[in-house]
């Protein structure tokens, strides 16, 4: 019986979401599916195999078993047999799980000198890959015991060698792990940076790792999700989170799934509906605790005495707090903190004498470098008499040049508004302002989570990139701003960067314009696009504005004004424009109103609310634009 082995390195972030996620291909592949894990479990145990395939499996059977305890009794069968064998490879790997599953039981000191005797590993076999993938591991690790510090230090270690390495999947999982680590010290522009850019490595990730590049898009779902949640974005964290479990149940991701179940809790606890915050809670304790998570265990009956407290059940929620109390010190495993940095210590005494041989290395090269930079000069001269040809191509060159520069305007103009962009230009960076009278448009697909679990993902994007490319051409006509794309909603704003006094006005003439599109592309029966009903929601107000971000700008707007529009849209019906009594005042002479009443507004209270019904100075409608 011959097998085919995955060589993988799971990585995951501090709440464990992405252990066992990756797999790292060597020139050889193995099936991560459980069923094929408990499989070569019996085979293993009965002895049914090739001698020559045994490291194979225990390599198999200690990166994929669902159980930590088994994963870290087979890392440990694979450390003693590699030795035996003097495989560094099979060492290095074994090490490296070996505390990924230390870390999943929550014994953090030794899974860290696990990942440090991986590192002297790699660094003596002189592989830069796994040096990177090992800074990863121990960052993750640092990060669940709060040492912000050393996590990032770690992190950017770890990715600046992935990137010169150009490993795309480790490089994008390096990312949204330090993503992460800004998430949960509340840094969310950084957070949001990193995840973003690991979301669109993901989404470009080769066929052949389609399946990580799947999950590694659940998991920026989900956390872009816990961000809009600690933003009270609820309605855009819910859809988030909501669309990242469907993904990682598919793909049997539990650990994961417990944490963001227990994130869904929390957003139902907000809007006071406690038996689905309790559901959730349950349902993530009861997963938990069937695969023994003891970090989601903890957070799971934290989140179920909080439950019961708010219910005035006071009883229930000692008994759930004392349980939580319990498994928090049993993970809180930080005794051996002199252990932990006489570890870091050897590692960095390796690495610094790697850096030692690399810098003798450049030395050599930039000999090789200065012989070849005599030679070059002496061929320049002997070509002197090609200096007019020289002359011509530098001429083109300039030519080229002007024409990247020109198309690289462009390109920030559709990103910026001209004004900010010019602004940026200039100065590096952009002011903040504040206008006093804005308005905010949100659009939003009906059954968008429904249909994107159904159809092919080609159709969906075509689909999507369909209306949306419409959008954007109805409002540049009406000369609105758009402001983004957050999956299938789409927001704009006008009265920005310039103020005016008409655009509230525009913005519903726009909206009338959107709603025709989507009945007009019914009627059209195209079989290729898929056919969605829309909800419109608008808003006036003062709102901030901005760009986001040092690196991947962004144009953003901030404040009440555009959550109360976000309200509006989620309060709208299928083909309908919803808007608040603020647009109301402002375009009630031009266009048929109908008034809805006093109606719950989350955070915000009752809100009067109308429906626009139709132009009424049909002026406005003869305007050019």
């Amino acid at each position: 019986m011959t097998f085919k082995l995955l060589f993988g390195y799971p990585f995951s972030f501090k709440a464990y979401l992405l252990i066992g996620f990756f797999s790292l291909a060597y020139n050889t592949s193995f099936s991560q599916n459980i069923s094929v894990s408990d499989s070569l479990e019996s085979v293993y145990r009965m002895g049914g195999y090739d001698k020559k395939d045994e490291l194979k499996i225990l390599r198999e059977l200690s990166l994929n078993h669902s159980m930590p305890q088994k994963r870290l009794q087979y890392s440990s069968e694979l450390i003693e047999k590699a030795k035996l064998l003097d495989s560094n490879q099979y060492l290095f790997s074994a090490f490296l799980q070996k505390g990924h599953a230390l870390r999943l039981k929550g014994d953090y000191t030794l899974a860290l000198e696990s990942f440090f005797e991986a590192a002297r590993i790699a660094t003596n076999s002189k592989k830069n890959r796994d040096i990177g993938i090992v800074n990863i591991t121990i960052a993750d690790v640092y990060s669940e015991m709060k040492n912000h510090k050393n996590a990032v230090s770690y992190y950017e270690n770890g990715i600046e060698i992935l990137r010169k390495e150009h490993d795309t999947l480790n490089f994008a999982n390096g990312l949204f792990n330090l993503g992460d680590e800004y998430l949960s010290n509340k840094e969310y522009d950084l957070a949001i940076e990193h995840f973003m850019e690991a979301g669109l490595i993901f989404r470009k990730i080769k066929p052949s790792d389609a399946e990580a590049g799947e999950i590694g898009e659940a998991y920026v779902l989900g956390n872009m999700g816990i961000i809009y949640a600690e933003q009270g974005k609820d309605d855009l964290a819910e859809a988030n989170i909501n669309e990242a479990i469907v993904i990682l149940e598919k793909h049997e991701l539990y650990a994961a799934i417990s944490e963001y179940l227990t994130y869904m809790s929390d957003i139902y606890l907000n809007k006071n509906e406690w038996k689905s915050a309790f559901n959730y809670s349950k349902r993530s304790l009861d997963l938990a605790t069937k695969y023994g998570l003891k970090e989601q265990i903890s957070q799971a009956n934290l989140q179920i005495s909080r439950l019961f407290e708010k219910s005035g059940r006071f009883k229930e929620s000692l008994t759930y707090f004392k349980k939580y109390q319990v498994y928090k010190d049993s993970i809180a495993n930080l005794q051996n903190v002199q252990q932990i940095a006489d570890l870091r210590t050897d590692f960095e005494i390796s690495k610094k004498q790697t850096e030692v041989n690399l810098l003798n290395q450049q030395k050599k090269n930039q000999k090789v470098v200065m012989i070849a930079t005599a030679i070059a000069l002496f061929l320049i001269g002997l070509l002197a008499f090609g200096l007019y040809r020289r002359n011509n191509f530098i001429n083109r060159t300039k030519l080229i040049i002007e024409k990247e520069k020109n198309r690289s305007d462009e390109l920030l103009l559709n990103i910026l508004p001209e004004e900010t962009a010019q602004e940026l230009k200039t100065s590096g960076k952009v002011e903040a302002k504040r206008f006093e009278s804005v308005t905010v448009l949100f659009t939003d697909f009906k059954d968008f989570t429904k249909y994107s679990e159904s159809l092919a993902p080609e159709k969906l994007v075509k689909s999507i990139h369909f209306y949306f490319s419409r959008f954007d051409e109805i409002i540049e006509k009406y000369e609105l701003e758009k402001i983004k794309i957050v999956g299938d909603s789409f927001m704009c704003a006008g009265g920005l960067p310039f103020p005016t006094k008409d655009h509230a006005i525009k913005m519903t003439l726009a909206a009338f314009e959107m709603l025709q599109f989507i009945e007009d592309t019914k009627l059209s029966n195209k079989s290729e696009i898929v056919h969605f009903d829309v909800r419109i929601g608008i808003n006036t107000g003062p709102v901030v504005a901005g760009v986001v971000g040092t690196k991947k700008f962004a144009y953003d707007i901030w404040g009440d004004t555009v959550n109360v529009a976000s309200r509006m849209e989620a309060a709208s019906k299928e083909g309908k424009i919803n808007i608040t009594e603020n647009t109301y005042l402002l375009i009630k002479d031009s266009f048929k109103c109908k008034y809805r009443g006093e109606i719950e507004v989350k955070n915000k209270g009752v809100m009067k609310m109308y429906f626009v019904n139709s132009i009424k100075d049909r002026t406005i409608a003869n305007m050019k634009f």
